[in-house]
């Protein structure tokens, strides 16, 4: 039992030491049958980001054309993301998610996303990103290409420095 309580413990002062916490707005565009108001999508994210991996909760619409009866577009998705390469301020980056779109008959959505990060500084990034969104129920199953732009604002840790070596957790 203290084993565990140490690991908890040690896990939340990490996760408030080493990490940065983010908001991110992120239109795009699918290659979906429909006018562009419905081929288009809108999400909100909102997560922590420790070095080169995130994980965000994103709210969003997959589309944002009208909706007759019931909205069967907003989603909430859980979005790790990986920063696989970096060169200069341009960073390469790769995200896995799983959701659940809301009163739809292909509720189970999973994301494979690739993109490319610029950063303009330490507080604001902004990526080119393309995927694929797959939607899965128990009748039917579809699939639709995605293309984007998000920008992000990185607000800064709770802590700024190590609490154990005092040295800083972020470069300028």
């Amino acid at each position: 039992m203290k084993i565990l309580i140490s690991t908890i413990f040690s896990l939340i002062i990490a996760n408030y030491s080493y990490s940065q916490t983010y908001i991110s707005l992120n239109p795009a565009l699918t290659n979906d049958i429909g006018t562009i108001a419905e081929k288009s999508n809108l999400s909100f994210e909102i997560g922590r980001q420790w070095d080169v991996f995130s994980l965000g909760l994103d709210l969003g619409k997959t589309s944002l054309g009208n909706m007759h009866g019931n909205d069967t577009s907003t989603y909430l998705e859980i979005r790790p993301n990986l920063n696989v390469f970096q060169q200069g301020k341009f960073t390469n980056t790769f995200t896995a998610g799983i959701g659940y779109i809301f009163n739809s008959q292909q509720s189970l959505m999973t994301e494979v996303t690739s993109g490319i990060e610029y950063t303009l500084n330490s507080k604001v990034h902004f990526n080119i990103y393309f995927g694929q969104y797959y939607y899965s129920g128990k009748y039917s199953a579809s699939s639709v290409t995605f293309f984007g732009l998000s920008g992000m604002f990185y607000f800064l840790p709770s802590h700024a420095k190590g609490i154990l070596n005092g040295k800083s957790s972020q470069t300028p």
